[in-house]
């Protein structure tokens, strides 16, 4: 959009961060991002209040590896017997019982690989646009909150920044 701005301000502290952040939540906009030195527990709060996370859908993904893995096992190992079959003292061809390990291990495998395709997924990363509205001093001793708006609302947005604590307010071009 032509006429979206970002509007860039800067805290002192991490409570009037945050509390600019549950201001915002006020407001139709829920496109931001957070700067901080250090992690910040009121502002993690605060956006997940903004955001609305529940509970992680990794866990999910784990669960879907998990499964796919022990099937994959199975069926590789019951497959394998069944192709290569050496009857050795009337023993079944296909035991399940000493398949439990490699099932087990499968099982972990592909858990561990959706937990981390999904990690990968759902963070967005890797994140190939660098983080517009940064400054240096973000990283050093000051708190930053950047809020992508149309024109028409930078106003509302500097004014709601400015109330809840800001030391500085700038408007950029998006």
């Amino acid at each position: 959009m032509s006429g979206d701005i970002e509007v860039v301000g800067v805290f002192s502290s991490d409570v009037e961060c945050a509390h600019a952040i549950e201001q915002l939540h006020r407001t139709p906009i829920r496109g931001f991002h957070t700067f901080a030195p250090f992690p910040s527990e009121h502002m993690a709060e605060a956006t997940d209040e903004v955001r609305g996370w529940g509970r992680s859908p990794v866990r999910k993904f784990v669960l879907a590896g998990g499964i796919t893995g022990a099937i994959t096992a199975l069926v590789m190992t019951v497959g394998t017997s069944w192709e290569w079959n050496i009857n050795t003292g009337g023993r079944p061809i296909a035991s399940i019982t000493p398949y439990i390990v490699i099932i087990f291990e499968m099982m972990i495998l592909f858990g561990v690989l959706g937990a981390v395709t999904s990690f990968f997924v759902k963070s967005g990363l890797p994140s190939f646009e660098s983080s517009t509205g940064y400054r240096t001093r973000f990283g050093a001793d000051r708190f930053g909150l950047v809020v992508k708006v149309a024109e028409s609302d930078g106003g509302k947005i500097e004014a709601l920044m400015r109330d809840a604590g800001a030391e500085e307010v700038v408007r950029e071009a998006a």
